[in-house]
């Protein structure tokens, strides 16, 4: 059981943050949840949430409140907008937003709530919906220390690793950083595989000997016996991928960094995009790769 019982609200309730909800449910916390559609809000009131109609019903029942949303002017309206959580300010309430924004955005409505009393978190996560589920997700934290202090249990109830990172931005700083990391090791497996294919190599004798040496990776592990397998269902969508990718480069840009191998994965995922394969797991990367090759089209 939680050390101490304060109420939270989780608005977005989709792939992602629905199976963080219920973590936090199965962890003894009173929920109170919002969705733009309401099918997954009946579903965890079945399970003992409580439902309310707008973010700012959220706030007004709440002492914590998650957001989980797909981008920027998302977070935007359902804090800012009409019936938004600024609506229901107090001191005491805090927002933890747990999507992928940009920082400069998630600076901009941290320091618009912070004019209103209510202290903002940004805790962007990495494992996909299967981390959800099972509450492993790692958590990147930006924001008041003594706020993460306050919200440690209520995320170390929906992820394994939180790690606070600094001030409000620096958790989704670091989401961009690790997407980096993670398309550039998705597309060192697709190369890896396409290689095998055209040399006519075992692929599955050779994730077996990849496994066991330094080019081990989660992605190896894990996408690559999907890529040989032809399976593209979607753990993580191209499309959405693409939209943390326009983060990643707008950032970078700010910066004045040049990510030459960010920009190649985003143009070869933007091929994939143009031939309507946007709903396709990321996985689906090294049908870019064989394409580039003349490669024949493997059955899927």
């Amino acid at each position: 059981m939680p050390r101490e019982l304060e109420t939270i609200g989780f608005i977005g309730l989709g792939h992602m943050g629905k199976p963080m909800a219920r973590n936090l449910l199965k962890a003894g916390y009173p929920l109170v949840a919002h969705n733009r559609s309401r099918a997954p809000v009946d579903e965890l009131a079945r399970e003992g949430a409580q439902p309310a109609y707008s973010p700012r019903e959220v706030a007004e029942r709440s002492t914590v409140v998650i957001t989980m949303l797909p981008d920027g002017p998302d977070v935007s309206q359902v804090v800012e907008g009409r019936d938004g959580i600024i609506e229901a300010a107090r001191r005491g309430l805090a927002l933890v937003d747990m999507s992928t924004i940009l920082p400069r955005t998630s600076l901009e409505i941290a320091t618009h709530l912070r004019e209103h009393g209510i202290a903002m978190l940004d805790a962007p996560v990495s494992g996909g919906p299967q981390g959800a589920e099972a509450g492993t997700l790692a958590i990147m934290v930006g924001g008041p220390r003594e706020t993460f202090d306050q919200c440690r249990p209520i995320l170390g109830a929906m992820g394994k690793a939180v790690v606070y990172m600094g001030d409000n931005g620096q958790g989704v700083m670091a989401k961009l950083c690790n997407q980096v990391a993670c398309v550039l090791n998705l597309l060192g497996v697709s190369e890896t595989l396409a290689l095998a294919r055209r040399a006519n190599l075992d692929p599955g004798r050779l994730l077996e000997a990849l496994r066991a040496g330094a080019a081990s990776s989660w992605m190896l592990v894990n996408q690559g016996p999907k890529m040989i397998a032809r399976d593209f269902a979607p753990g993580f969508l191209i499309r959405l991928q693409q939209k943390d990718l326009r983060l990643v480069m707008s950032a970078a840009e700010e910066l004045g960094l040049p990510l030459p191998g960010t920009a190649l994965v985003q143009q070869l995922f933007r091929a994939l995009e143009a031939s309507g394969e946007g709903e396709l797991g990321t996985q689906a990367l090294i049908k870019a790769i064989e394409r580039l090759g003349a490669m024949p089209e493997a059955p899927d």
